[in-house]
Formats: structure tokens, C-alpha cells, sequence
């Protein structure tokens, strides 16, 4: 029966054109003994490649596995070699057939059947990389929607076509013109390089956060430098896969900085703030800041545009960066120095005042985090009060008086014992009610 493809759109007939010329190059390989041969030597090349991967895999699974404790780089590359095993038996495979191409190729001549045989075991290798090899869930999406159909293309032998046909359609932007093959490359090579850079800016954070010599805001500003450097450069790279000149794009992106220069005013202040607190080391990770409303908290992450300050009750408060440069910010912490606290107390007018100090500074001092330096415990005569003699002992710590460290607190239980065990009275609020003219009569009792 003959089939009129007249009538149907053009990406079907070309299909059936397609369809039609592998059914012809089929039945030639059937009818042609040289094919038998060829195929009989993919069947051989690949019983083989089984028997070898059967005897080589365990060998290299034990040499490649390293010990559970070691973490050197030699064990990582290891660890890192080992997840390519399950390509064993595709690859050997490829590499009999290969041989096997040159033995039919002075044989014969002709190594259609045997060239068709190494394209499906590359697919078969794409397959299990992306099924076995690869974690990463991005790239195991890329894999199975990217490369696995362009692999599939390549072992039919339609890649030529497919592209040279996506090369034909282009697409045109103002002064700028693409074929549809550039935009699909660009996808494909963008999505791989912003993801390649994603884990280089992951893996140098991680680097410069571990140099300890270096003060918190140098680290910070190498960091945002690096990620700059290695998206920039991943955006240039881009541009040239893509073949799009970045002469073109001056006047295009000229006019789209103008537009968006005024809308964006507020984020590149944010973003210029945020450099100048990298490189005066003014406010950085771990610091514990108040703002001029009232805000405080410690400071947890810094962005291009905003610091993240978490408050004592677990909450995060987004602060843009303008606000550390043109508002007044104290900072308790700066970078670890120590901090001045202060525990009042008072006393009865019994006592002895003269010996409160020296009780209360011995006290203070036997807690291990106040600090002899700069000044060691300070007790003063602040005044004399209504119900007592006002004190008040100043200490110094490393840190702040929060919820992890109850200095104050701990200070105030010092006090309270040695108090007690040197017979000081901690005095109640007096009061005194004098009673004016006379009293009302009290009323008889009815009888």
C-alpha cells in the first residue's frame, strides 16, 4: 500500500523521509554478508567487554575505595573516580568494537554496521552516567533532557541534520540576529556555566572562610570579589558560545542602564554601601549592632544588598546596607573585643560600707569569664539612697550579656552570697505613714 504524505505538514514528511531512508540502509546491511560479520563482531565485542568488567570492576572497586577516615585530597579524588565505575562495561565495550572496526575495515572496506554499533554503546555510556554517575539533581536534568536526546541523534546519524536545519532558522533583535541553534547552545552552555560557577563560588567561600588569619571583612570582601570575577567571566564566555559580539549589545544595554538607573537607584547605593562596610570592616559577620531606631541583634549574613541580624528571640531583620553608612550604628561586638558591664546593688545603713568593696570585687572576680584586662572589677559609692546605700560593681567580659552568656545574672548571684556569708543586710524599701487629725467616732451598736 502506498501512503500519500502530499497532504501532511512538512515536519512529518520530512520524518517519514527519514523514516523511509533507515528502512532502505537496514534492509542493505540484511542482505550483505560483510553486515553479518560486522554484527557478529558487536555481539563478540560485547560478550567480551562483560567477561572483562566481571574480572576488572572488583579490582578497581577495592584499589579506588579508601579508608572511612581519610579526608585528603588523594582520598577525595578516589571517592570522586569511583563514581565512574558503572561506565566500565560501555566503555570496554567501545573500545572492542573499535578494534574490531579496524580489523573489518582492511577486511572489507566498509564499516557502516560496526560505526552504527560504537554510536549505541556511546549511548548506552550517556545513559548510565546520567542514571548512575551523576548526583547532582541539575545535571541529572540536564542529562536526561539534553543529552540523552542528543545522543539519540548521534547514534541514528540525524545530528548533522538537526543542527544544520536549527542553524537555518534565526531570530532577529533589534541589530542583533541568532540562529535558533546559538539560542539553544546558549541555554545549554549557559545553564552549565552559571551552574559550574555556582559551585566555584561555593567551594572559594568555603577556602577563604577557613583562612582565620585574615579579619572577618577581608574575607568577606574577597569573596563577593571572587564571585563577581567567576560570573562575569561566565557571562562573558557566554556571549562569545553564543556568537553574539558585545559591541552589539553597548547600545542596547546603554539604554537599559539609562532606564533602569533611575529605577535602581536605592539597590546600587545598597550595593556601593555594602562594598565600603567590606572594606572598612566596620560592621561584619558575628558582630552584635544596634541601629539608631532602636534595632539590635547579630549580624548572621551580609549580601550585596543588606546585612541579616538576628535578634535575641530568633528573629531576622533585613537591614539594607545604606543604613550602616548614613545612620548612626553602635557596635557592642567589634570583632571579639571586650565589653563593660555593670551589677547595682544596695546595702543596709548598717553596714560597713568601707569593706563592701574589697567583699564584692573578690566575689566577682572567682567567675571565669570576667576579665582582669583591661580594668578588673570595679565596685563604687554610687549614692545614698531612701531604703539603702546604693553599689555598684562594673566588670569586664569577651562577648555580650545575652542569652548564652548571663553575665549580669551570674554577677548578681555573687553578690548575693558573699552578702550573706559576711552578714550584710540587703535592705526592704522603707515606708513611713503619719496619720493626720482626728479620728472619726465609731458608731454604737443598736440595742
Amino acid at each position: 500500500m502506498d501512503w500519500d504524505l502530499s497532504q501532511q505538514p512538512e515536519l512529518v514528511q520530512t520524518a517519514a523521509a527519514y523514516a523511509l531512508q533507515g528502512w532502505q540502509i537496514a534492509l542493505a546491511w540484511i542482505v550483505q554478508p560483510a553486515s553479518w560479520s560486522q554484527l557478529a563482531l558487536l555481539a563478540l565485542a560485547y560478550v567480551l567487554a562483560v567477561l572483562v568488567s566481571r574480572r576488572l570492576a572488583p579490582f578497581l572497586s577495592n584499589f579506588l575505595t579508601p579508608a572511612p577516615a581519610q579526608r585528603n585530597i588523594i582520598a577525595s579524588a578516589r571517592r570522586f573516580a569511583l563514581l565512574f565505575l558503572p561506565l566500565l562495561l560501555p566503555l570496554l565495550a567501545y573500545a572492542f568494537t573499535a578494534i574490531g572496526e579496524a580489523i573489518t575495515l582492511s577486511a572489507f572496506g566498509a564499516t557502516a554496521v560496526i560505526a552504527f554499533g560504537k554510536r549505541v554503546f556511546l549511548f548506552l555510556a550517556a545513559r548510565v552516567l546520567v542514571n548512575e554517575t551523576i548526583r547532582d539533581p541539575f545535571l541529572k536534568l540536564l542529562g536526561r533532557y539534553v543529552l540523552l536526546p542528543v545522543m539519540a541523534l548521534y547514534t541514528l546519524g540525524l545530528l548533522d541534520a538537526a543542527s544544520a536545519q536549527l542553524n537555518a532558522m534565526t531570530i532577529q533583535m533589534g541589530n542583533i540576529t541568532f540562529s535558533v541553534m546559538a539560542l539553544v547552545r546558549g541555554l545549554i552552555a549557559g545553564a552549565l556555566l552559571f551552574w559550574l560557577g555556582r559551585w566555584s563560588n561555593d567551594q572559594s567561600s568555603a577556602y577563604l572562610q577557613k583562612q582565620e588569619e585574615l579579619r572577618p571583612a577581608t574575607r568577606q570582601l574577597a569573596a563577593k570579589a571572587a564571585e563577581i570575577a567567576i560570573f562575569g567571566a561566565a557571562f562573558l564566555l557566554l556571549m562569545n558560545i553564543m556568537g553574539i559580539s558585545l559591541t552589539s549589545l553597548a547600545v542596547l544595554g546603554g539604554a537599559i542602564g539609562v532606564g533602569l538607573g533611575f529605577g535602581l537607584q536605592k539597590i546600587a547605593a545598597n550595593f556601593i554601601s555594602g562594598v565600603i562596610l567590606l572594606i572598612e570592616g566596620q560592621a561584619t559577620v558575628g558582630d552584635f549592632v544596634e541601629l539608631d531606631d532602636g534595632q539590635a541583634g547579630t549580624i548572621v549574613k551580609t549580601t550585596a544588598r543588606a546585612m541579616i541580624l538576628e535578634t535575641f528571640d530568633g528573629r531576622w531583620v533585613v537591614v539594607p546596607n545604606e543604613d550602616f553608612i548614613t545612620t548612626r550604628v553602635v557596635n557592642y561586638s567589634d570583632s571579639g573585643s571586650a565589653n563593660r558591664y555593670e551589677a547595682p546593688f544596695s546595702v543596709s545603713y548598717d553596714t560597713d560600707i568601707n569593706a563592701v568593696p574589697a567583699i564584692i570585687e573578690a566575689a566577682v572576680a572567682t567567675h571565669p569569664g570576667i576579665l582582669q584586662a583591661p580594668y578588673p572589677p570595679d565596685c563604687e559609692l554610687r549614692g545614698f539612697g531612701e531604703s539603702g546605700i546604693d553599689f555598684a560593681v562594673e566588670f569586664w567580659v569577651n562577648g555580650l550579656d545575652d542569652g548564652p552568656n548571663k553575665f549580669t545574672s551570674d554577677v548578681l548571684f555573687l553578690i548575693w552570697n558573699a552578702l550573706k556569708d559576711n552578714g550584710i543586710e540587703i535592705p526592704y524599701p522603707h515606708r513611713v505613714i503619719e496619720l493626720k487629725g482626728t479620728q472619726p467616732p465609731v458608731p454604737q451598736a443598736a440595742t
